[in-house]
């Protein structure tokens, strides 16, 4: 057994009908099997050197800018021997006059989760933090909250797509001592940038859901703590050859999106009954190519959740391909090997070089009607309930936070859940305070336990406020929008809707009932603006299906009566009348 087994027990799963609005399905992706493949192939292409994996010599012929910048520097350097201390020491001027310096700053602190606002915010950082299974307390949350106060109206903190914090307005030369103060309340930022694992996803309701298949807070945990060496930093898998997305399930909701993860932990018992997972393997977003994760005809059990997890990491690590960064991403390499070959390579680096084939008996209830975890609902724990609460397009101000802060010690356990849709959940609630709650101004005044129905599922990227890659502002106009569109129908039902800012789809607007991805197009004057294509279809759950384009390069202003019309004509909204538009 692995030094990173553990043993858990699991609940009893608990089906319920399914009565959700569904597109036809899709069919589903899968991996091409490789009929005709060379030997050397599966030879690795990096090697372990001084305590850090680089790519062999041989293998160096057209590989892309951000793996020579790697190879000129070990970018876990900058946290393993402190290079961050002499880098925070020095000028802009100073570190813009070497490229090695200047690199520093825009690729290798992405390794400490440190990224460059170059374009709109010159000389400003947004830092991104592990949060396993979106999990945080009432110390961690004052702790971020004073770090962007300093900042003023350039610092403010965003929940993103992955049940992360991040935050904005960091300054280089205040970097060394944020860090340390991560630290002191069981923070990192390390790995979560660049060719490294990202947050791992689990239940933002786990251990509290009357219905939940399995606890997922124990495996994420440890997935984080093995992913970065309990913060310390593991260079075994600080040098892939792209980003890797992973996710545990335990919820019959699959509010953790496991079809977008390049590995995803799906619950199932064996022939003797014993629990473990079930594997996908391969989801992925890019602007060239988008994929959900197929099967890897694999089960683990629960004790090899770690094992699991490194051998893929490993495989993907020693046989990926470096040189066109739109074709690097995991799924590529399972296309090239072919399915049963990639799991045969996954296979010799277990532990004992086997891998039992998937389960029949998976635990997650395929007819299932997805819940909304907005609103006050009943816990597991007799008289306990939790609060989920909209936080518009997860935008978040540090008076904000130390109210939050607040809120989860006065009335809850000290504890906040970060979910993916970009909303928090207050836990532990004893149900003779819910009244005191909900009457709190922050409740009543923007974080509504029950905003409308098209505001509760949207979610919006950062957009060019921020992000130098963002085509669009995206967050402000996603909320006018939406307002705007709730002036005209009116739904019966949530309708996910997403922005994201550019092709790189941080929004994620594929898995969304309509999307919207940021471009440059022309209005009715042949005037340049900005636009987005609309897409279209997008489903999560168990019959999971990527959305497709709608219509492309509709002008932003242009987009509310065609929204309100496809909510009409797909989605059963209803126009209103003239005395509610204007009530």
């Amino acid at each position: 057994m692995s030094s990173f087994s553990v043993r858990f027990l699991t609940p009893p799963s608990i089906s319920r009908p399914n009565n959700t609005w569904k597109l036809p399905a899709a069919t589903p992706s899968l991996a091409p099997l490789s009929t005709q493949l060379d030997a050397s192939r599966l030879d690795p292409r990096v090697e372990e050197k001084d305590g850090y994996w680089v790519l062999k010599e041989e293998y160096r012929a057209g590989i892309n800018p951000q793996e020579k910048i790697k190879i000129q520097k070990e970018p876990m350097k900058l946290f393993m021997e402190g290079g961050i201390n002499d880098l925070a020491n020095m000028s802009l001027e100073d570190i813009e006059s070497s490229k090695l310096t200047k690199d520093d700053i825009d690729v290798r602190l992405k390794w400490l989760g440190l990224f460059h606002r170059r374009k709109h915010h010159y000389g400003r950082f947004m830092m991104r933090l592990k949060l396993p299974n979106g999990v945080t307390t009432s110390a961690q949350t004052r702790y971020l909250a004073s770090v962007i106060r300093k900042y003023g109206k350039d610092g403010c903190a965003d929940v993103t797509t992955r049940q992360n914090w991040q935050i904005r307005g960091v300054v280089l030369s205040d970097v060394p001592e944020i860090l340390k103060g991560l630290a002191e309340v069981g923070l990192t930022s390390l790995q979560s940038g660049m060719d490294n694992v990202r947050n791992p996803v689990g239940n933002p309701l786990a251990g509290i859901d009357p219905h939940e298949i399995v606890d997922t807070r124990p495996y994420t945990n440890l997935l984080s703590q093995f992913i970065t060496a309990n913060s310390l930093g593991n260079t075994t898998i600080t040098n892939l050859p792209r980003k890797w997305n992973v996710c545990v399930i335990g919820s019959h909701d699959l509010f953790e999106h496991p079809h977008i993860n390049d590995l995803a932990y799906m619950p199932a018992k064996n022939e003797e009954g014993r629990f473990g997972f079930n594997l996908l393997v391969g989801g992925f977003f890019s602007p060239k190519r988008c994929a959900e994760a197929v099967p890897l005809d694999a089960w683990v059990p629960a004790d090899d959740v770690i094992p699991l997890c490194k051998a893929v990491l490993e495989t993907y690590r020693d046989l990926g391909t470096r040189g066109n960064r739109q074709k690097t991403r995991m799924m590529w390499l399972i296309d090239e090997l072919g399915i049963e070959v990639f799991r045969s390579e996954v296979e010799k680096r277990m532990p004992v070089k086997k891998l039992e084939r998937a389960s029949k008996e998976e635990l997650v209830q395929t007819q299932w009607e997805r819940r909304d975890i907005l609103g006050v609902h009943p816990q597991k724990q007799q008289g306990l309930s939790y609060v989920g609460i909209h936080i518009p397009v997860g935008r978040i101000q540090a008076d904000e936070m130390d109210e939050l802060a607040r809120i989860s010690d006065e009335y809850g356990s000290g504890e906040l859940r970060l979910t993916v849709e970009q909303n928090i959940i207050i836990p532990n609630v004893d149900n003779s305070k819910l009244d005191a709650l909900l009457k709190e101004p922050l409740l009543k005044q923007k974080f509504s336990p029950e905003p409308s129905i098209l505001m509760k599922t949207l979610v919006a990227c950062t957009g060019n406020q921020f992000c130098g890659q963002a085509i669009i502002e995206t967050k402000a106009r996603a909320l006018k929008v939406t307002e705007e569109v709730e002036r005209l129908v009116a739904v019966a039902k949530p309708v996910r809707m997403h922005w994201t800012g550019c092709p790189n789809t941080c929004g994620q607007v594929q898995v969304a009932d309509i999307g919207f991805m940021g471009c440059m197009t022309r209005d009715e004057n042949g005037k340049v603006v900005e636009g987005a294509d609309i897409f279209l279809g997008g489903r999560i759950g168990s019959d999971s299906h990527l959305a497709e384009v709608y219509k492309k390069g509709v002008p932003c202003k242009d987009l509310v009566p065609i929204v309100a019309d496809i909510l009409v004509k797909y989605f059963g909204a209803v126009q209103r009348n003239r005395e509610e538009v204007d009530d």
